[in-house]
């Protein structure tokens, strides 16, 4: 049987690129595109990929809570985290959400092939730089543990960072409610309560906080 792959970023010649990389080899078989991490979640359940190569900075879901959604739903499925950002948090989140692998963008024409291939032996993908960050983050956790506070961002349900990424995408609560299946009532609701748990006071405190928290990313065109 092909090893079967999921692609999944809102650029679309970032998904051809990719795709030629992979068609590269014959046992290998890219069994759908996704341009958002909704689609990419959905496609996940409908085609069982063996691999589902994610961006974090997507529109309507972010790869770190598709990641998320992907791995409750299916925890078999091995995730790729492809990406323009490698700051230690963004490792980190990405590590802790189910990822497997972690590869930046400008490494994915010299690295993707092996990344694949390690994900398909069951192993995981980091470059030395970003397994280093992995390493810190983890250290850093088990020494301050006992007396680490949670973060407001950890106290946040997976409904809630939803629609804090769809409200600082600039969705009104009413999109909010169609994209998630909610009535209006209710996701008015939700947008009070979150701005209310993490002490926020306007739509502008939301996107700041969301852009600081990887939730959403500001980011320059893909090549």
């Amino acid at each position: 049987m092909p090893l079967r792959i999921l692609l999944a970023d809102d650029h679309e010649v970032v998904r051809r690129g990719l795709s030629v990389l992979l068609r590269a080899r014959s046992e290998w078989e890219v069994c759908g595109e996704a341009s958002n991490g909704r689609e990419a979640v959905e496609m996940a359940l409908q085609l069982n990929p063996d691999i589902v190569i994610l961006d974090v900075g997507m529109p309507n879901l972010n790869g770190l809570e598709a990641t998320r959604q992907i791995i409750k739903a299916k925890p078999e499925t091995r995730i790729l985290i492809l990406t323009l950002h490698d700051s230690g948090a963004l490792v980190r989140d990405a590590v802790n959400a189910g990822a497997r692998g972690f590869l930046l963008k400008s490494d994915a024409a010299r690295d993707l092939v092996t990344a694949v291939d390690a994900l398909s032996e069951n192993k995981t993908y980091f470059t030395p730089k970003v397994a280093s960050m992995v390493l810190e983050g983890y250290l850093r956790k088990t020494a301050t543990d006992s007396t680490e506070e949670v973060s407001p961002r950890a106290k946040l349900t997976p409904r809630e960072r939803e629609i804090v990424q769809l409200l600082a995408e600039g969705k009104s609560s009413r999109e909010v409610a169609e994209a998630l299946g909610l009535s209006v009532k209710t996701a008015e609701t939700h947008r009070a309560n979150i701005m209310r748990k993490l002490h926020l006071h306007s739509v502008s405190d939301l996107v700041l906080y969301a852009v600081r928290n990887n939730i959403v990313h500001v980011v320059r065109p893909p090549f």
